[in-house]
């Protein structure tokens, strides 16, 4: 957990039901040995998790440029109640930009993706 400590992105690799990855660079935070994701609800991220719990995810930059070496993971879709206090953790990490952003998106609904490493 140690590569994802001082880093603003990861980039999420989830699998299409043909097999081919899809890659994204996302915010998250780190909490009790888990990365947790916020992302709008059922988005292709999300779809995917569904089908494959199995992805990867690897420190990057905004831009998707990997920055470190890719991680196996397992992805949950949590239940809807836990996105208020992930997005507390998110707000807290990104500050004014997350504020921001909350702005233009006001109403959106949001899925939250926890992932624990495979060692």
């Amino acid at each position: 957990m140690k590569q994802f400590a001082k880093e603003n992105y990861i980039n999420l690799e989830t699998l299409r039901k043909s097999g081919q990855p899809m890659r994204t660079p996302v915010w998250f935070v780190v909490e009790n040995g888990a990365l947790f994701v916020r992302t709008v609800v059922n988005a292709g991220k999300v779809k995917r998790s569904r089908n494959n719990p199995l992805v990867r995810v690897a420190p990057c930059t905004g831009r998707g440029v990997l920055t470190g070496p890719w991680v196996t993971g397992r992805a949950t879709i949590l239940p809807a109640q836990e996105d208020v206090r992930i997005n507390a953790l998110v707000t807290k990490k990104y500050g004014l930009i997350k504020r921001v952003f909350d702005l233009m998106q006001r109403g959106t609904a949001y899925d939250v993706i926890k992932i624990e490493l495979i060692a």
